[in-house]
């Protein structure tokens, strides 16, 4: 997974996903990606990054399930009350982590000061699935270009390399993309 450099391949796959839905956005154009990035201080990780500019900015329908979220904006149901979105500060997880089974053994204030900058550090939010499950595109720290799940019961990455996780398949944003217009399970084998 590139993260860098635009794949010719991936950006063209991705055309072909979004390009032709009649409930896509026009795409933002590489005006408003890099007022993005300079406001955020960060570089959006490749094929997002294209595929925002050239592409596609937000599809009312999938992925995920109430739509692929415009440049900047957050779900409806993500809440006025959650911290501000650090998406320069490094995303905080390497591995899944499921705190549901943690959480009873801390107290509010360290389950939060642990949790929140899962939510809220190094991530951009791609949409919801519904019920408190959130896509986010990682944008800064050692997972950069991940696709990854977050929750209430945890956080999960899409498309791990390893021959146990959750929800294999092909990582990045691309291979999440085209896990999803496949009409593929998240949580089935690869």
């Amino acid at each position: 997974m590139n993260t860098e450099a635009c794949d010719p391949a991936e950006l063209a796959a991705l055309r072909e996903i979004f390009a032709t839905r009649p409930e896509a956005a026009p795409p933002a154009g590489w005006g408003a990606v890099r007022a993005f990035e300079a406001e955020h201080g960060v570089v959006l990780p490749e094929p997002y990054r294209t595929f925002v500019a050239e592409v596609c900015d937000g599809l009312r329908a999938g992925p995920p399930y109430y739509g692929l979220l415009p440049l900047a904006q957050a779900p409806s149901d993500w809440g006025s009350d959650r911290p501000v979105r650090l998406l320069a500060e490094p995303f905080p997880l390497v591995e899944a982590w499921l705190w549901e089974e943690e959480e009873e053994a801390m107290s509010v204030e360290e389950f939060d000061a642990r949790t929140d900058p899962v939510f809220d550090h190094g991530s951009l939010l791609l949409g919801t699935d519904g019920c408190g499950m959130y896509w986010h595109l990682i944008v800064a720290g050692p997972q950069r270009g991940h696709v990854w799940q977050i929750a209430g019961e945890g956080a999960m990455p899409f498309g791990p390399e390893s021959p146990d996780a959750v929800m294999p398949g092909v990582p990045g944003f691309a291979g999440w993309a085209t896990h999803w217009a496949q009409g593929r399970s998240w949580f089935e084998d690869a």
